[in-house]
């Protein structure tokens, strides 16, 4: 074999094998990104989905029809869910972690439902669209809450909902 041919050879050699190096070093640092990263809200859904309980203010028809809306979904467990329907059945949702309000059922006992409600717990208030909004008032005081999401919209209900669930505290 030619010395420059066994020379080229030894270069390409050298260069693959710090490509090799290369790559190997790029696959367990996007692993330990993923790990890092994409992971613990992986886990945090999943908990949140399987474990967390919801509590649900509404009265009448909107409790069923609420209740419903995440069932449905295919997301939640029905056995997970409470149903609050008057101010004395409040104790119930103690062992909440997230509490979905409707908001013109509630909107007077609104200020009970902000004393039980824990900073690690979640608030996803639905206001329909058509029922009026909610007074600039009562919006600051909402605002005012950790963990706090006001809804319009029933498909963003769901994503409000889920997102709470990935972003607030879940207790073992």
């Amino acid at each position: 074999m030619d010395p420059y041919m066994k020379t080229a050879w030894g270069i390409l050699a050298v260069v693959g094998a710090i490509e090799s190096l290369v790559l190997i070093l790029g696959i367990f640092y996007t692993i330990i990104l993923w790990i890092k990263g994409i992971l613990p809200a992986v886990l945090r859904l999943g908990n949140g989905l399987a474990r967390r309980k919801i509590a649900i203010f509404a009265k009448s028809d909107n409790v069923a029809s609420l209740k419903s809306l995440l069932c449905d979904s295919g997301l939640f467990d029905a056995d997970n869910i409470f149903e609050i329907t008057h101010s004395g059945d409040l104790g119930k949702a103690e062992k909440a972690s997230l509490y979905l309000v409707y908001w013109h059922d509630w909107a007077d006992d609104i200020a009970k439902i902000f004393n039980m409600k824990k900073d690690k717990c979640a608030l996803v208030v639905y206001a329909p669209y058509d029922k009026g909004r909610i007074p600039d008032g009562q919006m600051k005081e909402l605002d005012d809450k950790r963990n706090t999401a006001v809804t319009n919209f029933r498909g963003r209900l769901l994503n409000d909902i889920v997102t709470a669930m990935i972003t607030s505290g879940y207790e073992k």
